[in-house]
Formats: structure tokens, C-alpha cells, sequence
């Protein structure tokens, strides 16, 4: 008998939803460029509706420019100079970087999977590059100059060979019948992992400088959560909505008042890189107009070693922008890609991958997780958005004394934004066990498994690479060692391979509907879903000439 005043299970549920609700836009409702209200009758007034509108979808766009800088410049910054470069060798690889960021973001969502996503660097890429770079054929070139030069063209050469991993994947269909194996219990680690993963991008970095950096993190949370209901009187909730580019305009002000006042000057110089605002060298060493262009380091050169840890480093942002896509989809409110557009999308980040190899970027194509948890805070999944956003990255990377002025910006302050960006893709991706039956010991010891070790590992690579100066992985072959390293040193990778081998190994005949793949079944083909063809088609009438397969 049950328990008197005990809830009714009614009271207690919470049935799962294919598409996430609360959202203000999803992918295919873009805030319009001027809709004609009932109220507006009168040209100037259609003229002031066009230009509010225009102006909020073009602001949303350059918020993520700006959350994009910080990938961009981070990792240029810790690269270059360790492969001899000077302060305009990096201005001149971080323009590159956003110019091809912009390039291939543009592809993707015109012609990839067609998510909101931006397509940024991965630090996946690090691994393989810094063994490049402590190669003994380059690093013992005297000159410093001819050192970044070479290394640059090594690392060209590399990432060009591996990009035809991602290429053959995607447009073979390859990783779309690999996706098959992948449940809703499988992927939910994965997801989680891209998110939560990527801890050490946050309160480390904000601790560097805690005077800029946690009054960044508390700003960014009381006007995103806080005030979020404060709106104008065109119901806009222009704090929730604009939360991450008013904390940082001010939290940079107040960062540059520090910096003028002296408050650094006797401060260590560890601290002074960390907290002031003119330490970058990005505006003195960038041009003012300067566009990039392939091959602008000279002709590529080619190491099968190098190629092969290369190709460790794509097939990890491949396993991670398969979550960042699933995690896309749902924060705009779309039906989980199907596996023909998972494919596409993965084709056409191959061609990315070779863009960036062509030009130079020092890092390979890779979903942008923290602009996937912007699209959540904003409550905005709209794939215009991010189209403006690239436009953004085209035009401040090529007029680069005005994009170098931004991307000055100290990096505490967008590791605060990270704590509240990488949990939310985090806790999304937890959100996939809703579709499961998580009262199955099964399904917990996968989950928790695959959870714990997916910290785990990376955690130990990381920490045994720091007081070695080498990873766990140290034989003659430095192929091999790149090729272990760089996978065992991925969150979001040692998750798929333990969550998606267990999964299908354990108890699978009993346990289709408790893993969650009645519900997923549906959304695995282009046509297995009436929505699909809304949210994926794509654009200029080219489904004629390829079909969903």
C-alpha cells in the first residue's frame, strides 16, 4: 500500500522531448532582418523594425566572434613562439586561423550538416604539433626565424596528408555506419565529456588572475541567470541575451584601468601575461590590411612520422565534433542529424582540416564547444547567427590592427565564460540519458564507467606529460607515441571507445529499449523523420544532385 501523502507518479514525471523547449530561436526561425508588425503601417516605421532586427542578428553574430577569439589566440600564442616566431609571426598565424575559421564555418553550415556550429581550433592538435616542433631535424636550426619557417611547412605537410582521414570518413559514408553503433547511453558520455573535459580551459586558467577573472565569472552568471528577465520595451531580454559581451566589455575596462594604474608593475611575469591588457603584442605585430592566402609560409613539406600522428589528432576533433554536432542539434532545437548529414558534415570538415593545412593555422577544423554553449545561454540556435559570426572572423582578420585590438583581450576572461560554457554542453550532454532507462545496472556501470575513466586517463596522460616532459607512450617509433598520446589525452574519445565497446557487448539482445535506440531509430535516416528534411536540406536546391543516400 502506498505511503500516505506519497506524490502521484504523474507529479513525478517528466516525459522525454525529441527537441529541447525554451529556446527564442531554433535553427531554421532566425531572427528575421525586418518583419512588418501589425503596428507598423508607415515606412519609417518598417525602417526602424528592419533596423532592430538587423542590428540584434548581427550583434548575437559578433558575440561569437569575440567567444571565438579565445581559441584562436590561445593556441598561437603557446606554438609560435616556441617555434622561433616573433610577435608578428603570431599576429600574422592568428589572422590565418580566424580567416579560415570563418571560411570553413561558412561551409559547414551551408553545405556540411548545416548546424549552428562554429568551426574553430581544437587543442587535440597540440600533441602531434609540439612533437613536430621538438623534432631534432628542425629544432636544431640556429635560426629562428628559418626554424619557424620549417616548422610551420612540417606541420602544413602533416595536417594536409591527415585531413584525407575526415574526407574519406565522411563522404564514403564510413563514420555514418559507424554511427550506427552509437545509442543515446553510448553518446551521453561523449557529449558530457566534450563539455566537462575541457575543466582545465576553466577555474585553472581564471585562478591566473583572479582579480579580473572572477568578477568575470560573476557578472557573466548575474546577467545571463540573474537578471535575465530585465527586457526593453520590444520584449527583447537584452541581458540574457548580450550577458557575455557586456561582462567582458566591462570586465576589460576594468582590466585596462588595472593595467594603466600601475597595479601589475611589480607583479611576476607569469601574472602579468595572465591579468594585463597589453602584453598580447597582437596589435604592434599585426598589419593593417593583410589578406591570407594558401602556401603564404612557402611549399609544404612532407614526414610520413609526422603524417601519421597527425591523423591521431583529426580522428579525435572527428570524435569530438560528432558530439559537438549532437549537442548543436539539440540546443537548436533540431532532430539528432541523421547519419548522411553526420557524414556530410564530417566531409566537409576534412576539407576544412586541408584549409588549414594549406594556409597554415596550427591547428585542424574542430567544432567550437564553447560557442555550442553559448547558443544555450542566449536561448538562440539560429543558423544565421553563426553564419554572421564568420563573417565577422573574415573581416577582422583581414583588417588586423581592429581584430588584433580584440583578441588582446586577457585570457582569464574568457576562461570565466568557459566555467558556465563547457558545463552547459556538459550537462547537456547528460540530458541524452533522459531517453534511457537509468534504473538498469547496465546502463549505470556504462554511464559510470565510461564517465570515470574518460577523466580519468586523459588526467594521467596530462599529468605524467608535465613532470616528463614526454607521454606514457615513449618508444623509438615517435609515430606511435604521437598516434597513443594524442587519443589517450581526449576526454570525449576515451568515452566513445569504452561507452560504445561496452555498450554493444553487454547484454545487447535484452536491452535495445533501456539503451535508448527505439527513440533513436527514427532520427537514422533522412526520411525516417518529417522534421529532417526541414532542418538538413540543403540550400540552393542541391538535394537534386545529392540525394540523402
Amino acid at each position: 500500500m502506498a505511503a500516505a501523502g506519497a506524490p502521484k507518479p504523474e507529479e513525478m514525471n517528466h516525459p522525454a522531448m525529441d527537441q529541447l523547449q525554451g529556446l527564442d530561436y531554433c535553427i531554421d526561425s532566425n531572427p528575421s532582418w525586418g518583419i512588418l508588425r501589425a503596428s507598423c503601417f508607415d515606412s519609417i516605421c518598417y525602417f526602424l523594425e528592419l533596423n532592430k532586427m538587423a542590428g540584434e542578428t548581427v550583434a548575437l553574430g559578433f558575440q561569437h566572434y569575440i567567444l571565438a577569439l579565445g581559441t584562436a589566440v590561445m593556441i598561437p600564442s603557446f606554438l609560435v613562439p616556441w617555434m622561433g616566431g616573433t610577435h608578428e609571426d603570431k599576429a600574422e598565424v592568428v589572422q590565418t586561423m580566424l580567416f579560415v575559421q570563418g571560411i570553413n564555418t561558412l561551409l559547414q553550415t551551408l553545405f556540411g550538416t548545416r548546424l549552428p556550429a562554429v568551426i574553430g581550433g581544437s587543442y587535440a592538435y597540440m600533441v602531434p604539433i609540439v612533437s613536430i616542433i621538438n623534432d631534432p631535424s628542425l629544432a636544431g636550426i640556429e635560426s629562428p626565424s628559418l626554424r619557424f619557417r620549417n616548422t610551420m611547412k612540417a606541420v602544413q605537410g602533416s595536417m594536409i596528408v591527415a585531413s584525407s582521414i575526415q574526407v574519406i570518413l565522411g563522404y564514403s559514408q564510413l563514420w555514418g555506419i559507424c554511427s550506427r553503433f552509437f545509442s543515446p547511453l553510448a553518446m551521453a558520455p561523449v557529449i558530457a565529456l566534450a563539455g566537462f573535459g575541457l575543466f582545465d580551459r576553466g577555474f585553472p586558467m581564471v585562478g591566473q588572475c583572479v582579480e579580473i577573472g572572477v568578477p568575470m565569472l560573476i557578472l557573466f552568471v548575474a546577467l545571463s541567470q540573474y537578471l535575465k528577465h530585465i527586457q526593453l520595451k520590444k520584449q527583447l531580454p537584452i541581458l540574457e541575451r548580450f550577458a557575455l559581451i557586456l561582462s567582458i566589455a566591462a570586465i576589460w575596462a576594468y582590466a585596462h584601468i588595472l593595467t594603466a594604474s600601475g597595479a601589475y608593475k611589480h607583479r611576476p611575469e607569469k601574472t602579468q601575461i595572465s591579468c594585463r591588457t597589453d602584453m598580447a603584442n597582437l596589435i604592434s605585430g599585426a598589419s593593417w590590411i593583410r589578406v591570407p592566402y594558401p602556401l603564404q609560409w612557402g611549399a609544404p613539406s612532407f614526414s610520413a612520422d609526422h603524417a601519421f600522428g597527425m591523423m591521431a589528432a583529426v580522428m579525435v576533433s572527428l570524435i569530438e565534433s560528432t558530439g559537438g554536432y549532437k549537442a548543436a542539434a539539440r540546443f537548436a532545437s533540431a532532430t539528432p542529424p541523421p547519419a548522411h548529414v553526420l557524414s556530410r558534415g564530417i566531409g566537409w570538415q576534412g576539407i576544412g582540416t586541408l584549409l588549414s593545412g594549406l594556409f597554415g593555422t596550427l591547428s585542424g577544423s574542430s567544432v567550437s564547444m564553447e560557442n555550442i554553449g553559448l547558443l544555450g545561454s542566449t536561448r538562440v540556435g539560429s543558423r544565421r547567427v553563426i553564419q554572421i559570426s564568420a563573417g565577422f572572423m573574415i573581416f577582422f582578420s583581414i583588417l588586423g590592427k581592429f581584430g588584433a585590438l580584440f583578441a588582446s583581450i586577457p585570457f582569464p576572461i574568457f576562461a570565466a565564460v568557459y566555467c558556465v560554457l563547457f558545463g552547459l554542453v556538459g550537462s547537456l550532454g547528460l540530458s541524452f540519458l533522459q531517453f534511457t532507462n537509468m534504473n538498469s545496472l547496465r546502463n549505470l556501470f556504462i554511464t559510470g564507467v565510461a564517465l570515470f575513466l574518460g577523466l580519468s586517463v586523459p588526467e594521467f596522460f596530462m599529468d605524467y606529460t608535465r613532470s616528463t616532459l614526454h607521454g606514457p607512450a615513449h618508444t623509438r617509433a615517435g609515430w606511435f607515441n604521437d598516434f597513443l598520446n594524442t587519443i589517450f589525452s581526449s576526454p570525449p574519445t576515451v568515452a566513445l571507445i569504452l561507452a560504445v565497446f561496452l555498450d554493444n557487448t553487454l547484454d545487447v539482445k535484452d536491452s535495445a529499449k533501456d539503451r535508448g535506440m527505439p527513440w533513436w531509430a527514427k532520427f537514422r535516416t533522412f526520411k525516417g523523420d518529417s522534421r529532417n528534411e526541414e532542418f538538413y536540406t540543403l540550400p540552393f536546391n542541391l538535394n537534386r544532385f545529392f540525394p540523402p543516400s
